[in-house]
């Protein structure tokens, strides 16, 4: 069973994110951060791809700066969070009876909680430029919950089964049980639910960074767009300044998007044939 045509495009989009943030934005000449490099308003020409802006920085650079920040920020939260939904998921699972309500009862606690509004009582309570361990701290301790129920859904209908009944019966371990058992059928969407992860942590920092929030002298995705936006790129013709970071969030979302929902099919579809 091949791999269908939306997963293919999904991966190929976030291999080039991948390259081009952590093979070519090693390569700039200076720190891409660091205003007056050059002078503002420099064309696209050979030495700058994408121009430069008023604060004089090199518009390519600084973008392929603030996609590695942006991807490492998503990597982390989603790493923690799917490790978390796992652990959460499986326990509550496998385990069953009082140890599953009350886990559930704690997960959806957390799913009621809104994220996207305590990030912005934090960004007040420091001044507006909430730093990234703070918000990779809070995305992860909300992140969590709707994997982790997803995840003990499946787990619930895997352990009625007669091989795990058996598994059972024979001395195994419950880790054992859980990992070489149960594990396989969550797997899948193990990984959906990590590619989903770094999509919604991306997409919250960025929305924090455009209206301000966060650290907006880190390049992220959201500063690429709030630093054009508070000069007016567009009033001023510099399109190339706010149309590249819009382009480039376009472009890694519908990767994630394409990844995330070609694995799901791909999946069913070997399930489907096994």
């Amino acid at each position: 069973m091949g791999w269908n045509i939306r997963l293919k495009i999904g991966l190929a989009i976030l291999l080039f994110f991948v390259v081009l943030a952590f093979g070519v934005s090693w390569l700039a000449p200076v720190d891409p951060s660091a205003q007056g490099s050059y002078l503002p308003y420099l064309p696209v020409s050979a030495d700058h791809l994408l121009g430069t802006n008023a604060l004089g920085q090199d518009i390519f650079w600084f973008l392929t700066e603030s996609v590695r920040n942006s991807m490492i920020l998503g990597l982390t939260v989603a790493a923690c969070t799917t490790l978390i939904s796992l652990a959460v998921g499986l326990v509550a699972g496998y385990r069953g009876g009082k140890t599953d309500r009350f886990i559930m009862l704690l997960n959806d606690s957390f799913i009621v909680i809104p994220t996207f509004p305590i990030l912005i009582v934090l960004s007040s309570l420091v001044r507006g430029r909430a730093g990234f361990p703070a918000i990779v701290a809070i995305l992860i301790a909300f992140g969590w919950a709707w994997n982790g129920r997803t995840i003990r859904s499946v787990a619930l209908s895997v352990r009625e089964r007669e091989f795990i009944n058996m598994a059972r019966f024979s001395g195994c371990r419950t880790a054992r049980i859980v990992v070489q058992e149960i594990f396989p059928y969550v797997y899948a969407y193990t990984v959906v639910g990590f590619i989903n992860s770094i999509l919604y942590a991306i997409n919250i920092e960025a929305a924090l960074a455009i209206i301000g929030l966060s650290d907006v002298e880190t390049p992220t995705l959201g500063s690429a767009v709030y630093w054009p936006n508070t000069y007016s790129a567009i009033m001023t013709g510099n399109y190339v300044w706010i149309g590249a970071p819009v382009v480039a969030i376009s472009l890694l979302f519908l990767g994630l998007f394409l990844t995330s929902t070609g694995y799901n099919q791909y999946f069913a579809e070997r399930r489907g044939h096994s």
